[in-house]
């Protein structure tokens, strides 16, 4: 019997990050030697068992084969000849098919010390690459999230999804695979993405191969227009440079659903021609996004609080006592003021990121001009005047900038 750590635990080790779980695969081992130990099997037809004190998992080794669709459509083989190396292969990423052996059941302490990486999982994180370790990256739809939620959570240390995985990806969300999914894991792996530090890259790697509109239709069809998309994804940066609350970065998501969220403008109440049946429809689309990606409700309830009352929470200086109280009421702020606090603040994300990208735009514009592109007779002063004035002009042309 063999022990080893395994998976995430060496990764971030290796990456110097913070170890949250600790998972273990056993090589040369029977449920019946587990059992006899005093762990605890976790599920009657899966191999993974709890240690008696620490409750860790450890796995036997095992084999999947591809049986049907979606991420549960395996068949599992488990038994004492099945090999570290067969059981790492069957993993997604090379960074995470990486192993250091232990001294026992009993002692997680490292033998040796030495990386097991038969699938170069060292020199990826080397070359800050996510690879797939064999063509059976295929056969898991779910891989797709979590390869993007991978991407969010390293994209700060300059990790990058290499060619060829990216392919795979999208031959992944072609095929409809991704349909078989269910919507309790999709909400899980968007939800621990969201928590991430740059959360906008999940979003923006799913647009990007378009898996998307499986569950999120509405919001894929928001994104077609490219200055909602980047307003979002910059709200999500900052919101996760912010440490905002689950519930406001998913307010800040939806928000991409009401494109009045985006004008420099004071926000105004929906109109009657963005309404449907009484209510916004931005709302009602939030609401079938809950429904269809099992959004637990507290976070679709904020988030439809959040859109009700836009208006309100970015003109607060301009409200009148009756509407400051009416505010107050419809926040349920009188019972609960932390939510009326998360609101404001998710607000003004929303507004910083519009600024943001305003500003991008002029420095994009600033760069844009050169001495090219004035009149080559001018002396003096007169340079400097014509690149300003042809930079404003310029910027006046560009998309959503009205000066």
């Amino acid at each position: 019997m063999q022990v080893y750590l395994v998976g995430g635990a060496v990764r971030d080790q290796l990456l110097g990050r913070p170890i949250k779980d600790k998972d273990f695969v056993v090589v040369g081992a029977t449920p019946e030697a587990m059992l006899a130990a005093g762990f605890l099997q976790v599920g009657a037809d899966f191999p993974v068992f709890l240690h008696p004190t620490s409750k860790q998992e450890y796995a036997l080794a095992r084999t999947e084969r591809k049986s049907g669709h979606g991420y549960q459509g395996f068949h599992i083989h488990a038994s004492p000849d099945v090999t570290l190396e067969d059981d790492l292969q069957r993993r997604d990423l090379t960074i995470n098919a990486m192993a250091i052996e232990v001294k026992g059941l009993f002692d997680d302490t490292p033998l040796s010390g030495e990386v097991v990486d038969p699938y170069g999982g060292l020199q990826d994180i080397a070359h800050r690459q996510l690879r797939h370790i064999s063509s059976a990256f295929s056969e898991d739809p779910l891989r797709v999230l979590r390869v993007a939620r991978f991407y969010s959570r390293y994209f700060d240390e300059g990790f990058t999804i290499c060619d060829e995985t990216q392919q795979l990806m999208r031959q992944l969300v072609d095929s409809g695979e991704l349909n078989h999914l269910s919507a309790e894991r999709v909400w899980q792996e968007s939800s621990r993405a969201m928590m991430q530090t740059s959360p906008h890259v999940y979003w923006q790697q799913l647009y990007h191969i378009g898996a998307l509109a499986s569950y999120f239709s509405a919001l894929d069809d928001a994104w077609q227009d490219s200055y909602s998309r980047e307003i979002i994804q910059s709200a999500l940066y900052f919101a996760g440079q912010m440490q905002l609350n689950l519930s406001q970065r998913w307010a800040l998501l939806m928000a991409s659903l009401d494109r009045t969220l985006f004008t420099s403008e004071p926000i105004t109440e929906p109109t009657t021609d963005n309404k449907a049946n009484g209510k916004p429809a931005a709302t009602q689309a939030i609401a079938q996004i809950g429904n269809t990606a099992k959004v637990p409700k507290a976070q679709t309830q904020f988030a439809t609080l959040f859109m009700l009352q836009a208006s309100h929470l970015n003109n607060i200086e301009s409200l009148s006592a009756a509407q400051q109280i009416e505010l107050v009421q419809s926040c349920g702020a009188h019972k609960q003021p932390d939510k009326l606090s998360q609101l404001l603040v998710t607000a003004q994300v929303l507004r910083l990121a519009r600024q943001h990208i305003q500003i991008m735009q002029a420095l994009s514009s600033y760069h844009a001009i050169n001495m090219q592109d004035i009149d080559p007779t001018l002396k003096g002063a007169a340079i400097g005047e014509a690149l300003t004035q042809a930079r404003i002009d310029h910027l006046r042309k560009s998309n959503h900038v009205s000066l």
